[in-house]
């Protein structure tokens, strides 16, 4: 089940998803793949947080408001930066998320990371599945339950990264249009996490 919803869950497109395309096309499937395994990684660690930590987390409220903020103002900056980018690119340059020597791994970990809003989607898939007693309250079925989140979450990315690319070849899209969807992602997906902070508090 968490396998499933952790998929569904990656496939709208999002900063996550198209980036684990952009490094397929630009660096090959293999660092794409790092990409996406720190990304699960991460959202692994989220989900334990709602199945055992919330207690935690609520204690801690400010922490994750502050980090839902910088999350608007980064991807709003990333976004702004795509743009200028694609306004300059005379060449086929790499994007600007990627222009950089960070492993795609640690990558990976800092985008997940910088996506708090996977602490409430777990928290109430969780809260839901175990009100229900679709999920007991167990270790083992906790560990099950998150591993099978992070293998939904890398299937959803691996069909970014091989169909995206196939899609992308498909069409001969040059790496300047691949920059300004990027900018409209981030931006896209900045305005929606504003939305979230001042209008529906998640903590």
């Amino acid at each position: 089940m968490a396998c499933l919803i952790s998929f569904l869950g990656q496939l709208p497109l999002g900063n996550m998803s198209f980036t684990a395309t952009q490094i397929c096309i630009q660096e090959g499937a293999k660092k794409a793949w790092m990409y996406a395994i720190g990304v699960a990684i991460v959202e692994m660690l989220y989900l334990r947080f709602a199945l055992t930590g919330m207690d935690w987390v609520v204690q801690h409220r400010s922490w994750f408001v502050a980090l839902g903020w910088i999350t608007v103002l980064l991807f709003l900056v990333l976004g702004m930066l795509a743009f200028i980018s694609a306004r300059k690119q005379k060449k086929e340059e790499r994007s600007v998320i990627l222009d950089n020597q960070l492993h795609r791994f640690l990558l990976g970990l800092t985008m997940s990371a910088l996506n708090p809003v996977q602490i409430p989607f777990w928290f109430l898939w969780t809260s839901t599945m175990i009100q229900t007693r679709v999920l007991p309250v167990t270790a083992p079925a906790f560990h099950v339950f998150t591993m099978g989140a992070g293998l939904g979450t890398i299937a959803g990315l691996a069909l970014y990264i091989h169909g995206g690319n196939w899609l992308v070849k498909r069409n001969n899209t040059s790496n300047k249009t691949l920059n300004q969807i990027m900018g409209v992602i981030f931006i896209i997906t900045a305005l929606i996490q504003l939305y979230r902070m001042l209008y529906k508090p998640w903590i």
